[in-house]
């Protein structure tokens, strides 16, 4: 039986920039090196594509839309349904049409939030086997999470994000299968934290590598692509078998984002435990 490909949607950062600020990691006295997020973004295109297996679709950026190149942020794909993201900030709300028209032309039937209810796609909605793991308070509002239990069926686990920093849940939640998942705690409240460690085998991140969104990593089968500068991890990961590609990201955490805000997937792919 031959296993299809992992498929992601990536967009080229030809209007990638810093041009306001919505989260902590944000400053515009700290602007990215446009040139040298161009470099990386190949990098972790190439490492994803090359080195773990997987096929890239991609969509052109908006010009007025900086923020675009995060495309975990478009939406969350369940077989042939996408869930579209219904932004926060005004800023990031010129990105909606462009997904839209994109998810539209490539088949997939296209679904949007209730009036009044914010959710940021993938950043905030991440599968790990049957349960979806979603966070909550900082982007997306947990209505949203009583909207795709309905729509999916599934068991929708609500972790309250406390700290500005970790903004979304893919900056602090990553599943490596169905049972065992890597998270910062301090990014999450008390129950949250209790929640995970009672739902999941859970391997800890320690806040300095979590400033290096060691969290926002990519995993595709046995291959998890992470931030450099989180040897700690990268190591754990190993040791439990799987296979570690480290990429830099520097100019990207400029602005709050690292490899897997960079990369949605359009079919999940979670080996069994």
């Amino acid at each position: 039986m031959i296993t299809p490909r992992p498929r992601l949607l990536m967009c080229p950062p030809d209007a990638y920039d810093l041009r306001y600020e919505i989260n902590a990691w944000m400053s515009l006295r700290n602007r990215p090196d446009v040139s040298r997020a161009r470099e990386q973004w190949r990098a972790l295109h190439r490492v994803l594509t090359e080195q773990a297996g997987a096929e890239v679709e991609l969509i052109t950026q908006a010009p007025n839309a900086p923020d675009m190149v995060f495309t975990a942020n478009a939406g969350l794909v369940a077989g042939a349904r996408v869930f579209l993201s219904r932004f926060r900030h005004p800023e990031r709300q010129v990105e909606e049409e462009p997904f839209r028209r994109w998810f539209q032309a490539h088949g997939f039937e296209v679904r949007e939030p209730p009036p009044g209810i914010h959710f940021e796609g993938e950043g905030d909605a991440l599968f790990a086997g049957d349960t979806l793991v979603a966070g909550y308070l900082k982007r997306s509002d947990i209505a949203a999470h009583r909207w795709l239990a309905a729509e999916l069926g599934i068991p929708v686990l609500s972790l309250e994000l406390v700290d500005p920093r970790w903004y979304h849940l893919d900056t602090a939640f990553f599943a490596l299968t169905p049972d065992l998942i890597v998270h910062y705690p301090g990014a999450f409240d008390e129950y949250a934290r209790r929640a995970l460690r009672h739902r999941f085998e859970t391997i800890e991140v320690a806040e300095e590598e979590a400033m290096r969104f060691a969290c926002n990593s990519v995993v595709l089968g046995r291959h998890v692509v992470i931030p450099e500068g989180c040897p700690r991890l990268g190591a754990e990961l190993e040791r439990r078998g799987w296979r570690v590609h480290p990429v830099p990201m520097t100019e990207f955490l400029k602005s709050g984002g690292a490899c897997k805000c960079l990369a949605l997937h359009l079919g999940q792919v979670l080996p069994a435990a």
